[in-house]
């Protein structure tokens, strides 16, 4: 056969392979790798199980590896993984005790970040050089400077990343949030969001390390302490580790429920690309609530408990609006109930914040809680817990993200233990 007719009959019968319906090639379930979205997990604790069935869960996604340094969380969670993806088709799942040989595999399309905080800033940055599209648990960044590091990374390397405060695809907070941007309980006067208390400095024993657990790795960035179960409990415990009440890990109820509640507020005040102008602590020495901030449009946003656990109350001039992941209720109870105008200002609408992130990779689109959304709203949370600690006034310029205030100003970051660089894109 002469060269020219091989290629030819070769690029035919390929282009007649490609019209092959699916069923022949698969059978029955059978997910064509162009229609996938292959994923990787990092941090395989209780948090990522949930995660597994949200989006592995997801007909396109399949699961191709996870990464963990606690080696009994790790198997776990694979063999969750495999029964998985056998729902859609036979395919195996790899372990990993290092998250950067799962950040080389080529074949993976996405991670989910599902570590404790003080990890979500590294990862992420490393994920974005990879290539990789970015599930990334709520808060955003432990860290101000961190958040940002994140948004740069992201944006340099075009990635598509999709923070965990999945209210957003909420009806109660969208409706909320909608209702009180086109001024329907009028002009806003003030916000009180209920959530728990600020960050404090970690004083648990140290302890000996399991054999399981790479705690070197655990601590990884920040400055070593010794091992304690709080901060990493075993798999049978499968309670929330309490890391994320601690200094250097997490930044307590304020960053927990706050990256969920104050992000709501942001929404709601289409401050999105902005942030509050003035934090204010309380008088009272070391007290866990009374903490206010302003915004340049002088609206006050109180962190206090107003009646109910983990909601906000919006008051206006003609009503007030609360709402939480279990009620939304106005008064006038009518308030809450209202279809908008085709002429109110929509916000983005999402029913499903997992399927938002997979449909916003195939786009190349902004998924509902992007990077920039999700670091503002850290910021915010941050802010909180440092004016906490210093307890002072402090004036913030949200576009150059500074304090008026140098002590403050040095909070903005924390140190990293070598070889760790957020900043190294």
């Amino acid at each position: 056969m002469h060269r020219k007719t091989f290629i030819k009959n070769t690029l035919m019968g390929a282009a007649a392979f490609t019209v092959v319906p699916r069923h022949v090639l698969g059978g029955k379930g059978f997910l064509a790798p162009n229609d996938r979205v292959n994923i990787g997990y990092i941090g395989n604790g209780k948090q990522s199980r949930g995660l597994l069935n949200a989006i592995s869960g997801l007909p396109e996604v399949m699961t191709l590896a996870a990464s963990d340094v606690d080696k009994k969380k790790l198997e776990h969670f694979v063999s969750l993984a495999k029964a998985v993806n056998a729902k859609k088709a036979s395919t195996d799942v790899t372990a990993y005790v290092h998250y950067r040989e799962l950040l080389e595999r080529k074949d993976i399309d996405g991670v989910v970040i599902a570590t404790p905080d003080h990890w979500h800033a590294q990862i992420t940055v490393d994920a974005a050089k990879a290539g990789k599209d970015i599930y990334c648990e709520k808060p955003l960044a432990l860290t101000i400077a961190e958040g940002r590091a994140m948004v740069n990374a992201v944006r340099k390397y075009k990635r598509v990343l999709q923070t965990g405060s999945m209210q957003r695809s909420q009806y109660n907070f969208r409706q909320a949030a909608e209702l009180v941007l086109n001024g329907y309980i009028g002009q806003l006067k003030e916000i009180n969001v209920s959530v728990g208390e600020p960050v404090k400095q970690c004083d648990l024993p140290s302890l000996p390390v399991p054999e399981y657990l790479d705690w070197n790795m655990w601590i990884g960035p920040s400055l070593y302490r010794g091992y304690n179960p709080t901060l990493s409990p075993p798999i049978e415990d499968n309670s929330w580790a309490w890391w994320r009440g601690y200094r250097n890990f997490g930044g307590g109820y304020v960053t927990d429920w706050g990256a969920h509640m104050f992000d709501i507020v942001q929404w709601a005040l289409d401050m999105d690309d902005s942030g509050p102008v003035a934090f204010n602590p309380p008088s009272t020495p070391e007290a866990k609530t009374g903490l206010s901030f302003t915004y340049a449009n002088g609206i006050v946003v109180n962190h206090k408990q107003w009646g109910d656990e983990n909601a906000i109350q919006f008051i206006g001039s003609e009503g007030t609006i609360e709402v939480s992941r279990s009620f939304l209720r106005s008064n006038p109870e009518h308030i809450a109930k209202l279809q908008l105008k085709s002429s109110d200002k929509k916000l983005y609408h999402s029913d499903n914040h997992h399927q938002d992130w997979i449909n916003a990779i195939k786009k190349r689109s902004k998924p509902v809680a992007d990077v920039e959304i999700g670091h503002r709203t850290a910021t915010v949370c941050n802010a909180v817990n440092i004016a906490y600690e210093l307890q002072r006034p402090l004036k913030w310029n949200p576009k150059k993200e500074k304090f008026d205030d140098d002590f403050a100003n040095l909070m903005i970051s924390r140190p990293y233990r070598a070889p760790w660089n957020f900043n190294d894109f």
